[in-house]
């Protein structure tokens, strides 16, 4: 069962599709200052259920970055390709409910939201083949929460977001499934992450509602930007981090996070990160979708 923590527990999970860059390092270092400079837990849990996108040694890769960067996680990583018997055992809660329904719609009928267009809802007797399992939301649904740096959100989910996918045709099980029955099963009680993730978080909210998990506090990041106004990412060919050079990333990160300039003389990672958790200052990061990379010299 979901344990239950007033204390703050925080976490950063990455996906195992290449190594860690600047953009997922910001992600890191200000989950990783929030959660300190609250005294609290910080996890690392490995988001590797998307077999056909892993790139193999990366998990590896990603852990080893996390600690040439002082970035030390409390208690044992929780790897999402252990967890199917969990997320299994939320769908069939879900199941029991009257929330899934099968649909077998190809990705040429789905609408460009990836909603389903076929009425798979409600003729489930003539799907015989291999099918995607969505959840039920209905057209009234909204969902209103407030972000800690975004402020004031609110989603028209049966709208925008309608019946969207838990277990994909393929058997792998969804993202917004995992995350929520981990950041359950963990106790996280915050969650601090980019917001090109914010679209996420109403269906998030939704299912921690139908399977009555708590929902924790959220707070979504500007994210890095290359000239072209691109995300870095894998995708966009991001450069992997230098970790010889991670007092110089670290730098970078607080800039781009708009923290107190630590003083010249700290030359360890160690006493630049202990500087940074004590003056961490959510108020100071630019409440913002997003920042270029020009912005703190960087050439992108």
């Amino acid at each position: 069962m979901p344990r239950s923590n007033i204390q703050y527990r925080g976490r950063f999970a990455p996906s195992p599709t290449g190594p860690l860059h600047l953009g997922s390092l910001i992600a890191a270092l200000a989950s990783f200052l929030d959660a300190r400079h609250s005294t609290g837990s910080w996890l690392v849990r490995m988001e590797d259920l998307d077999l056909p996108r892993e790139e193999p040694g990366a998990a590896d890769s990603i852990l080893h970055s996390l600690q040439c960067h002082g970035l030390h996680w409390d208690e044992n990583i929780l790897y999402q390709s252990t967890r199917t018997s969990a997320y299994a055992a939320a769908l069939t809660h879900l199941a029991d409910r009257g929330n899934l329904f099968p649909c077998d719609c190809t990705r040429a009928i789905l609408s460009t939201s990836g909603a389903c267009q076929g009425n798979c809802r409600t003729s489930q007797t003539k799907i015989s083949g291999p099918a995607a399992v969505r959840i039920s939301v209905p057209c009234e649904q909204d969902i209103l929460f407030t972000d800690r740096l975004q402020g004031p959100e609110h989603t028209l989910l049966g709208q925008s977001l309608q019946d969207f996918v838990v277990k994909r045709k393929d058997k792998l099980y969804a993202y917004q499934l995992a995350v929520v029955v981990d950041d359950a099963e963990q106790g996280i009680t915050h969650v601090v992450r980019g917001s090109d993730l914010l679209d996420s978080t109403p269906r998030q909210i939704f299912l921690q509602q139908r399977l009555d998990y708590p929902t924790p506090r959220y707070c979504h990041l500007p994210v890095i930007t290359t000239g072209q106004g691109q995300k870095f990412s894998k995708q966009n060919h991001a450069p992997a981090l230098d970790n010889r050079m991670a007092h110089s990333n670290l730098l970078c990160a607080l800039r781009f996070l708009h923290q107190c300039e630590p003083p010249a003389a700290l030359a360890s990672v160690e006493q630049l990160l202990a500087y940074a958790i004590e003056h961490w200052s959510l108020e100071q990061v630019p409440a913002v979708s997003s920042i270029p990379a020009a912005s703190i010299g960087l050439s992108a």
